[in-house]
């Protein structure tokens, strides 16, 4: 139990790293959560800095998923729920992070970055399946948004249907119905026909 909670409390702390928000402030000087959707996400970077910034910061929250479970796997031990309860907390920390009093992004590039290391070498393959389903969404109807909660809802089912351990398939259910929550403004836009295409 201490492991889990020491390894959830690092994870938490990499994931909280606010990665649009300091690129925002320290090159543009302004707050990215007053611009747009008020997000600190790569989709919100891209409305104030343009494309190569909003893929600069997709790669870093990506790196940093990544960085929090290599860092559980490395060090303590490669047990699918301490993995999960690993992978879990650096996406709440990307959601919720102390410093900006909890207002952080949606958690999509974060959750792809634990996703694809968390059961190698099948999650390398379902994470290639969900984004190519995130870039046909995402091409078809314009809409970020969709694409992501779309993409990210198909996981669980991608990890059930290779029979993956059952705290993976918990772990990819629960961070598509987070995902789903943060970006519950988008669904009511969405239904609406008030949301912003690419």
């Amino acid at each position: 139990m201490r492991v889990a909670m020491f390894w959830m409390f690092v994870s938490y702390f990499i994931g909280s790293l606010p990665t649009g928000y300091l690129v925002a402030r320290i090159f543009r000087g302004v707050d990215i959560r007053t611009v747009g959707s008020g997000s600190i996400g790569a989709t919100n970077v891209r409305r104030l800095m343009g494309q190569g910034w909003a893929v600069f910061v997709t790669l870093v929250d990506m790196l940093k998923g990544a960085l929090a479970l290599l860092l559980t796997v490395d060090s303590a031990s490669s047990d699918p729920w301490l993995l999960s309860l690993s992978a879990l907390a650096v996406v709440l920390g990307h959601n919720y992070p102390v410093w900006l009093r909890f207002r952080g992004g949606k958690g999509v590039a974060t959750t792809y970055g634990t996703m694809f290391f968390i059961w190698p070498y099948n999650s390398f393959a379902i994470v290639l399946m969900s984004g190519a389903l995130w870039y046909a969404v995402m091409t078809s109807t314009r809409y970020v948004s969709l694409a992501s909660m779309v993409s990210l809802l198909a996981l669980p089912a991608f990890f059930w249907m290779l029979d993956a351990p059952l705290p993976f398939i918990l772990l990819a259910l629960s961070l598509a119905l987070l995902a789903l929550f943060r970006h519950r403004a988008n669904v009511s836009r969405l239904l609406e026909g008030r949301e912003s295409p690419v």
